[in-house]
């Protein structure tokens, strides 16, 4: 399986020639998501849904679908009759030829007056590949590769790294990291790789490797 990692927490995944999307959003490249057979969306969060991203996608490619949860169907379903698919926690699916685990249920807490909204994380074929959202969501079963949540308004530095030994992936790629300037940068590479007990990677905007 091909990653490509593009901006802030959006990532393309490639086999067999198909091509899924995670979490096109605002802070992604305008075309995050041209060319995916299948979009999958965690939250309702702008910076990991965007209409305009997915609208790009889907007159892309009008065999396209979306696969999110309840509160973002009810946003997009609308502008793509019978192309949007609503899942939660629990729920196994395959979209574009890919096996799919939907694990979690919230947002994680951002500030006790902030209302949490739910959120999502998807488990990719048995766990080769498995993208949180906005929750240090623990799948409860071995991850090859952990798309990780490194800086966010909800979370800190020991919360990831205590995140990362919980999941015990074999290796933990940055995601949701349009907010951490590259000074900060080497600081959470020795933090985390260090302390983490998996190998920690990062990839710049339209970088890939095999996962």
């Amino acid at each position: 399986m091909k990653f490509t990692k593009k901006s802030h927490a959006c990532v393309r995944l490639e086999k067999d020639g198909r091509v899924l999307v995670i979490d096109p959003g605002v802070f992604s490249e305008q075309d995050a998501a041209v060319g995916a057979d299948a979009i999958l969306v965690t939250h309702e969060h702008p910076d990991h849904f965007d209409e305009g991203r997915l609208r790009a996608a889907m007159e892309a490619n009008p065999a396209a679908e979306i696969w999110t949860l309840k509160s973002v169907a009810e946003q997009i379903s609308a502008a793509f009759p019978g192309r949007v698919h609503t899942v939660g926690h629990g729920d196994t699916f395959t979209a574009a030829g890919f096996d799919v685990q939907v694990h979690g249920e919230l947002h994680a807490v951002i500030h006790p007056d902030i209302p949490r909204i739910t959120n999502v994380g998807y488990l990719v074929d048995g766990g080769r590949v498995f993208h949180p959202g906005d929750a240090l969501t623990v799948p409860g079963r071995p991850v090859e590769t952990l798309m990780l949540p490194v800086m966010a308004p909800w979370n800190k530095i020991s919360e990831v790294i205590d995140y990362v030994r919980e999941v015990k992936p074999q290796r933990a790629y940055d995601i949701h990291d349009a907010l951490l300037t590259d000074l900060a940068r080497p600081i959470y590479d020795r933090q985390i790789g260090a302390l983490g007990g998996a190998e920690h990677l990062r990839l710049a905007p339209g970088d890939s490797a095999d996962v």
